[in-house]
């Protein structure tokens, strides 16, 4: 018994020994020199964490991206996305291309011509395509920039607006495509015509950016059929006058131009890939990156129940 009350006076003497007036080993004068080192400390890395965050700050425009020449070029999306680029569904049952008509409805939704008249600050930029529309520089001194109008039935076939299944029901699906938004960037009209495909060469392109889809292997060639393109005025591209983009906080109500592509004559029943590429002289395609420039779709329309 006399051997526990002396452990228990022990750690007690520990917690406080009124002796030497300590507390944990440690008299109030060593505790306030430790509080005060490691205050010192934390506050000198503090102070060294936010100057380094304003250091970066002040290198970073608040409109235009610092280091805008290392971003690589657009990259070519298209609606309606699927699960591994892969698009099948069957012209007899509704329900296994609902999901590509909703998706596709959705996304047009702010390209409703009644939408795009009735916003005061969007422009009617000409119905055909026109060079760039330059409005400035990228800061706030001329304050909200105004926008090209696009308007839905620009896509005719493909605008839902006749047909509300944008051609699924009838085995002739239609892909919109649109050019990923980068800052600043004015995509430039091919003038290497070698680099052409055969169907776009000895064609001219002025003011807009072409886009042209054939089969991606060649078992597939004669499978494709006709491939019918729905732009501005009528063309397979994208028009300058919608570029440059200057950014979210500055051009808060910009839409991309869009082209839609309608396949009118696939071969059903079988499995076929396509591939979509933008042309222009600073666009360029990575094999690491499937999207840029360019895209490839599987499509497989079924016909039997």
């Amino acid at each position: 018994m006399a051997g526990k009350k002396e452990s228990d006076g022990g750690w007690r003497k520990f917690l406080w020994n009124s002796e030497k007036r300590e507390f944990l080993g440690r008299t109030g004068g060593s505790w306030f020199k430790i509080f005060l080192f490691y205050v010192i400390f934390y506050g000198c890395l503090a102070a060294i964490f936010i100057g380094t965050i304003q250091a970066l700050l002040l290198t970073i425009h608040e409109f235009k991206p610092t280091h805008q020449d290392r971003v690589a070029p657009p990259g070519l999306s298209h609606t309606p996305r699927s699960d591994k680029s892969e698009i099948t569904f069957n012209v007899k049952d509704e329900s296994t291309y609902k999901k590509y008509i909703t998706s596709m409805t959705e996304f047009l939704k702010k390209y409703d011509d009644e939408k795009q008249l009735e916003n005061n600050n969007i422009d009617d930029c000409s119905d055909f395509p026109q060079t760039y529309v330059d409005r400035g520089k990228l800061d706030k001194e001329q304050g909200v920039k105004r926008s090209c109008r696009f308007l839905r039935s620009n896509l005719q076939n493909c605008s839902g607006v006749k047909d509300d299944t944008f051609g699924f029901s009838k085995g002739q699906p239609c892909l919109i495509v649109k050019l990923n938004r980068i800052v600043n960037f004015r995509p430039k009209p091919p003038t290497n015509k070698t680099a052409l495909p055969d169907a776009l060469k000895g064609k001219t392109f002025e003011n807009y950016i072409p886009i042209h889809c054939k089969n991606k292997r060649d078992e597939d060639e004669g499978k494709i059929g006709e491939i019918k393109y729905f732009g501005l005025g009528g063309l397979a591209g994208f028009p300058l006058q919608y570029y440059p983009y200057y950014g979210k906080r500055l051009h808060p109500d910009y839409l991309q131009p869009l082209v839609a592509i309608q396949f009118t004559n696939l071969t059903w029943d079988q499995e076929l890939r396509i591939e979509c590429k933008v042309y222009g002289d600073n666009i360029d395609y990575n094999e690491k990156d499937r999207y840029q420039g360019r895209f490839d779709v599987k499509f497989t329309v079924n016909s039997k129940s």
